[in-house]
């Protein structure tokens, strides 16, 4: 991503003091509504003809209380991570990771892909920079893993549901997915599976990069963009997630939940994964899921497991990789990812 350098106020654009003043009184305004989104929810949900504690009623309060929730989170995460980004562009990344050893590799570019939510379009054009840039396939595999598995966007809006302990756990747990991953895809001598036009890039060497001189303003453009660019593109998923949510919520036995995704059957947490990996969503759309199978009873472990599953193994993003991987390569990717994510369910169950 370049980021071309402009006026403060090109063409009669607002003044730099604007900005400075606008977005703090945009996130105060916004976190104002955040806190009184129950009592809008429920004064929402009176208005429908039907019984608030009915499955119908059940079902139309969470969405009318989750759809603002999940947008708002979206909306504040995304524009800090956009300002963020403006520090840590895909050449940048691309940069940082070239010519690094191996034995480095893979937790710099586990971190990298914490730090650094790009979406699943820039995996094809990330990948193959890598790639041409002598990056090792297994530390590439670690940044592919660890972007979507532990975003910030997918951070921020668990934290809001299960608070800072369990996601600093699933921190940690897939941290240490996206690097042994990595390592064992690294390990296994797997360029030979790159489609052939990738395997032929003759790569040059990475050269410095210009220094970017951006203003705090330029920052704050940048921000506001990301959240015109990603949350354009995922609001609708959210809704589609939402209603699933909601639908489980409001109509979905407690009993049939807690005998499918509950932690006393084994095969729960298998049978998660492979529900997940077909679903076409992101970390913003699960998450309405995720806080109605855990409050119909469903285990912790589980749960996750199909999180994981969700936005890691995702069926769009093994459509856009098979640009560049060849169909045996896409199989054992996910064959590690998914033994990772069976063994964090599995853990997750047992300590929780």
């Amino acid at each position: 991503m370049t980021v071309e350098t402009h006026d403060p106020a090109p063409h009669g654009g607002a003044p730099d003091w604007l900005w400075y003043v606008g977005v703090p009184a945009v996130g105060a305004v916004l976190y104002l509504l955040y806190g009184q989104l129950i009592p809008i929810s429920e004064w929402v949900t009176a208005l429908f003809p039907v019984a608030r504690d009915s499955h119908t009623g059940e079902a139309i309060a969470f969405f009318v209380y989750d759809v603002p929730k999940v947008l708002l989170l979206l909306t504040g995460i995304v524009f800090v991570t956009g300002v963020l980004r403006s520090w840590f562009s895909p050449e940048k990344t691309r940069a940082i990771l070239a010519g690094k050893n191996q034995i480095w590799g893979y937790p710099l570019a586990s971190l990298l892909g914490v730090m650094t939510p790009f979406c699943s379009c820039s995996s094809v054009p990330l990948f193959i920079g890598f790639v041409s840039a002598g990056i090792p396939l297994g530390v590439t595999f670690s940044f592919l893993v660890a972007g979507p598995m532990v975003g910030p966007v997918g951070l921020g809006l668990l934290y809001g549901l299960v608070g800072w302990q369990i996601v600093t756990i699933y921190l940690v747990f897939g941290f240490t997915i996206a690097m042994v991953a990595g390592f064992v895809l690294g390990r296994m001598g797997l360029e030979r599976y790159l489609q052939d036009w990738v395997r032929e890039l003759n790569a040059g060497p990475v050269g410095d990069l210009p220094e970017e001189r951006l203003t705090l303003v330029d920052r704050l453009k940048i921000g506001v963009e990301q959240v015109r660019e990603i949350v354009g593109k995922v609001w609708i998923w959210v809704l589609v997630g939402i209603g699933i949510g909601a639908a489980i919520h409001g109509y979905v036995p407690e009993e049939m939940m807690l005998r499918i995704m509950g932690g006393e059957a084994w095969w729960s947490v298998p049978a998660a994964v492979v529900v997940g990996v077909p679903m076409y969503t992101n970390a913003a759309g699960v998450i309405p899921i995720v806080e109605a199978l855990l409050g119909k009873g469903a285990a912790i472990g589980t749960t996750l497991a199909f999180m994981m599953s969700v936005i890691a193994l995702s069926l769009p993003e093994m459509i856009i990789l098979k640009q560049v991987l060849k169909l045996r390569l896409i199989a054992i990717f996910i064959a590690v990812v998914a033994a990772g994510i069976l063994a964090t369910g599995f853990l997750f169950n047992f300590l929780l």
